[in-house]
């Protein structure tokens, strides 16, 4: 079986980084001090087994390209995450898009300017995307 395991993002400031990703909600899961890509800091959500997001920090600052559009975060709650994110200085970047199926979506940025979109879904939803999601299901991504 093939998945996912995990993204290494790297991160400019550790200290900074992680205040972010723990006002969303990931815990450290374990660090490793010294790799020769630098200090690699493991993170989870609680309700996840595994590792989904590795910090990578060197001494160089991150410059920030093009290739990464964006992750995504599901919340239980967009009006409790915004309000706890709010608590530490945390706004999001737009207005965000709802639904009237009970879709919401916001996004904030990370120390790094990243682009974070946390997805509320309608009730009864899957916890991930499917191909019910996409409009176009027929496969062909060149259409």
């Amino acid at each position: 079986m093939m998945r996912t395991l995990h993204i290494g993002l790297r991160v400019t400031d550790l200290g900074h980084s992680l205040t972010f990703y723990q006002a969303i909600g990931y815990q450290v899961v374990g660090t490793v001090p010294r790799t020769p890509i630098g200090r690699l800091t493991m993170l989870k959500l609680p309700d996840d087994e595994f590792v989904a997001i590795e910090l990578v920090h060197d001494a160089e600052p991150v410059e920030r390209g093009t290739g990464l559009s964006h992750l995504v975060v599901k919340v239980e709650s967009m009006a409790g995450t915004l309000d706890a994110l709010a608590s530490k200085g945390i706004v999001p970047v737009g207005p965000g898009h709802e639904r009237e199926d009970g879709l919401v979506t916001k996004v904030v940025t990370d120390p790094d300017g990243r682009r974070i979109e946390l997805v509320q879904w309608p009730p009864g939803h899957a916890d991930g995307m499917t191909a019910a999601d996409c409009p176009d299901q027929d496969g062909d991504p060149h259409e």
